[in-house]
């Protein structure tokens, strides 16, 4: 294939996730702002703080289901690279079981029980427990059927289909967006329930999403389909690839999570003020992955699918591709943040504090932009193709000793407060970069063995 045909097909798989997460993100910011214009700043401000604990806990169970996914993806992408199709069936159905039992019934069961108590280890304050509690539980009991989905999300991904997962998507976010403002502020005769109305919104979304992908899942069109007359048989080998890429990937979340976690308690220390608007420009910062991850999607399937097909040299041009034009967007999204942060802050809150606040934090993001899409679409590639223990080491050292160490210094030795955290996320982004990028060019990811 010729070097404009890869493009092709880089494009044609990135743009349908690249427009679903967009919106996806433009609706989870529209979410936002609801909440921080629903009432009085001492409400909606403890609101937005609860929104962003609950989100670090949901990141960790989503990040968990995409990682243990990982396995999924990779190995339908290849069965599906070396014509073998009768052996993506059994994938799915070991993806969907293994998500379901082993993460998203034990997520549900731990987050249940004990959501004070997570509230607080995460860092929120009084206030927001107050505020959020109910929030919280809501959204929780959600990730019983976003994990399903998430797990059908990846087996589709793994077959080189990107625009049923976007269709899905959008109009579930969709639902959500309108669900969110009769339930936030009490439209048509409804009770307003502030950021619990918010909660409910978006738990019923991902009940109706599981609702749409399991007819889906029950045509036998689709190369992604599951005939539930067929006897299940467990199948040791399809596990043990699963958990052989999705554990260290899984691990790498963990990782990641813990670390983000850790360093929201340092923020946190800052007060209730710089916390919210640390949430917030967090939120506005979400939309700026959706390059790096689309492009990232995109390199895992194509990656997966040459190796499939014993192209390793087809699969290095797809990732080189691929990181290309996730450079290109980020670099647009970065200007966007330079030049019209504070007006997107706005949006969220009145309150000029938080608004002064975030200038210089999106400021300094924009100039991380590229870096960002980067690492995301090279560490994609590298998920493709099963290489998942050396983004776990990378992960691992970039988040939890580079950036907590340098945001401890900047924050409380060095006096910089929130901006100090952001430095460090800043440097953070950097290194991840380099290391993924040092083990792109080494080529040893080109030879990992997937039975």
């Amino acid at each position: 294939m010729s070097k404009e045909q890869l493009r092709k097909s880089v494009i044609l798989l990135a743009l349908p996730v690249l427009l679903e997460l967009v919106i996806s993100n433009l609706f989870g910011m529209v979410d936002m702002i609801m909440v921080g214009n629903s009432d009085v700043a001492s409400i909606t401000t403890p609101s937005i703080a609860a929104i962003g604990i609950t989100n670090q806990v949901m990141f960790i169970g989503t990040a968990l289901a995409q990682a243990l996914s990982t396995g999924g993806t990779a190995l339908i992408a290849r069965y599906f690279g070396a014509n073998k199709p009768e052996k993506i069936q059994p994938v799915v159905k070991h993806v969907i079981l293994v998500t379901v039992l082993f993460l998203a019934i034990p997520f549900l069961a731990i987050g249940l029980s004990f959501s004070e108590n997570l509230m607080g280890i995460i860092g929120a304050e009084a206030d927001a427990i107050n505020v959020g509690l109910g929030y919280f539980r809501v959204v929780i009991f959600g990730f019983l059927f976003q994990g399903y989905n998430l797990a059908i999300f990846a087996s589709f991904r793994g077959a080189g289909d990107t625009k049923t997962p976007m269709m899905v998507n959008i109009s579930v976010n969709l639902l959500n967006v309108i669900g969110n403002a009769i339930l936030v502020f009490g439209l048509f005769g409804a009770p307003k329930l502030g950021v619990l109305g918010a909660g409910i919104s978006t738990t019923f979304a991902h009940i109706v999403a599981s609702i749409v992908l399991t007819t889906i899942l029950l045509s036998k069109k689709r190369i992604i389909a599951i005939d539930f007359k067929e006897k299940f048989r467990f199948n040791n080998s399809i596990v043990k690839n699963l958990f052989a890429v999705g554990g260290p990937a899984a691990m790498e979340q963990v990782a990641f999570r813990v670390g983000v976690i850790m360093f929201i308690r340092i923020v946190s220390g800052l007060g209730t003020l710089a916390l919210a608007t640390h949430q917030i420009t967090l939120n506005i910062l979400s939309l700026s992955f959706s390059p790096g991850q689309a492009f990232g999607i995109a390199s895992s399937t194509l990656v997966g699918k040459s190796l499939g097909e014993n192209k390793p040299d087809k699969a290095k041009e797809y990732m080189i591709i691929a990181n290309r034009l996730a450079f290109i967007f980020a670099t647009f999204i970065g200007v966007l943040f330079f030049f019209f942060g504070k007006h997107v802050t706005a949006l969220y809150t009145q309150d000029q504090a938080i608004i002064v606040q975030s200038i210089d934090i999106l400021r300094l993001m924009a100039f991380i932009q590229p870096f960002q899409a980067s690492q995301l679409c090279l560490a994609g590639g590298l998920r493709g193709a099963g290489d998942t223990v050396w983004t776990l080491i990378i992960t691992f050292f970039s988040v939890v000793v580079v950036r907590l160490s340098v945001a401890y210094v900047l924050v409380y030795t060095v006096g910089l407060g929130l901006k100090g955290a952001w430095i460090a996320m800043f440097v953070d982004q950097l290194v991840r970069w380099a290391g993924v990028t040092l083990r792109f060019r080494t080529d040893k990811w080109k030879y990992v063995k997937l039975s």
